[in-house]
């Protein structure tokens, strides 16, 4: 979401399945709601008293013991939209998020959430699972902010990026009044500085007394932000509430992949069943697969290759059937299992293969081509383009193979032959 109020407008109309892949490509870790307020109470940053629940007897308890009469019942899905969304089954819950007045009706909603699929408008027809739900306190807020720590490409390092117009989709705030948007810029190493902290807390709006309140937050998140290797910590709605204080009402954590070897604590936290089964598969040999919808199988190498091969596709009449990159370091065994990946779809009718041969050795993937032809009994068209190291050697494995593997060398015709094999 905030790599587009960035972005917005920029895109072209003929890149536009591309991007969508690049943008579900997984370099990030999301957690649950409840897990984020674990975090942001860890760092000193307030929010709605909660605690999650993983069965219908516990949420029993749970609201039980709270403390409180007034609460929110919130299922635990990593997906957007969940007020609006509904579970799946003809009877099912309207509403991913529900008011609960007592401890039956806590395990009621409990009961009709947890085990269920989630669908709303991020999550498509298939929907996500919901294994928890988390029961927070209601607090009646006097006005609600957006707020958010990410990484800024135009700024080169970190920014908060802020917003009086909370509680509702920062996208269309942006798209509408993009002078209603902040964006502060961040030293990396001296962190926010409580005088900046301040000024912007002014700026925004926040009543006299709660604008050190609000200054204190900023800062302990860009902490959490740079201490955990965020990506980005999203507020929304950060609120004002009755009875003066300022609190976290919503968290959206995600973390950098890459940081994964010196952050084992937080993605232990990670939940593979929000994740589809084929990309966690992907990821355990190093490869980037997103599932689409179209018929063509596609195995590339680099990220930016899969774009445009997925864009060359779509202009010659094709629909991808999906987002693969194997990356520089695979092997023919990781080929193999790409394969068998593309050939989980019963809808693909062909397979495009474009490499690149610059790090990734086209002979390489020649020998995983044929592997996986012969092991897997490939029966569908296979059409492959392999340029650059180990090219020559590369063809004359696929030509004295004996399989019907056909070979191109121009971008164009070998995605036009990809297409026509598919239809």
């Amino acid at each position: 979401m905030l790599s587009s109020i960035r972005t917005a407008g920029r895109a072209r109309v003929s890149k536009s399945l591309a991007i969508n892949a690049a943008q579900q490509q997984r370099r990030n870790l999301s957690i649950h709601e409840y897990l984020s307020m674990n975090l942001l109470n860890d760092y000193g940053v307030p929010t709605p008293k909660s605690k999650a629940a993983h069965s219908a007897k516990e949420a029993y308890e749970v609201a039980k013991n709270f403390g409180a009469d007034k609460l929110v019942i919130k299922a635990q899905v990593l997906a957007g939209g969940r007020g609006k969304g509904h579970f799946d089954g003809p009877n099912g819950l309207k509403g991913g998020v529900q008011m609960v007045d007592s401890p039956e009706q806590a395990q009621k909603f409990a009961e009709q959430m947890i085990g269920h699929k989630l669908i709303t408008k991020q999550t498509g027809a298939a929907g996500r699972v919901c294994n928890a739900i988390m029961l927070a306190e209601r607090r009646k807020p006097t006005h609600e902010y957006y707020a958010a720590i990410l990484n800024d490409r135009g700024l080169g390092g970190p920014a908060l990026v802020a917003s009086r117009q909370g509680g509702m989709n920062i996208e269309d705030v942006a798209r509408d009044d993009p002078s209603a948007i902040i964006t502060v810029p961040i030293d990396f190493d001296a962190g926010l500085s409580k005088e900046l902290a301040v000024e912007t807390a002014k700026k925004l709006g926040f009543e006299p007394s709660n604008v050190d309140k609000a200054a204190d937050i900023f800062i302990k998140l860009y902490k959490l932000f740079k201490d955990k290797d965020a990506t980005q910590i999203e507020i929304n709605p950060l609120a004002e509430v009755e009875g003066g204080e300022v609190l976290c009402m919503d968290a959206k954590l995600g973390f950098d992949e890459n940081a994964e070897f010196r952050q084992e604590a937080v993605f232990k936290l990670r939940d593979t069943t929000q994740e589809a089964a084929s990309e966690v598969e992907a990821a355990k040999y190093g490869l980037n697969f997103i599932q689409l919808e179209g018929s063509i199988g596609c195995l590339v190498n680099g990220a930016g290759l899969a774009m445009a091969t997925l864009d060359v596709l779509s202009l010659n009449g094709g629909k991808p059937a999906n987002f693969l990159d194997v990356g520089g370091g695979a092997t023919a065994e990781a080929v193999k299992r790409a394969f068998e990946l593309i050939l989980s779809d019963k809808g693909v009718k062909s397979i495009f293969v474009n490499i690149f041969g610059g790090i990734m050795r086209c002979d390489v993937i020649a020998e995983g081509i044929i592997l996986a032809a012969k092991e897997l009994d490939l029966t569908i068209p296979l059409i492959v383009r392999l340029q650059g190291t180990k090219e020559a050697e590369a063809k004359k494995l696929i030509k004295e193979s004996g399989m019907k593997i056909f070979a191109y060398d121009g971008l164009d015709e070998a995605a036009s032959a990809a297409v026509k094999a598919a239809n």
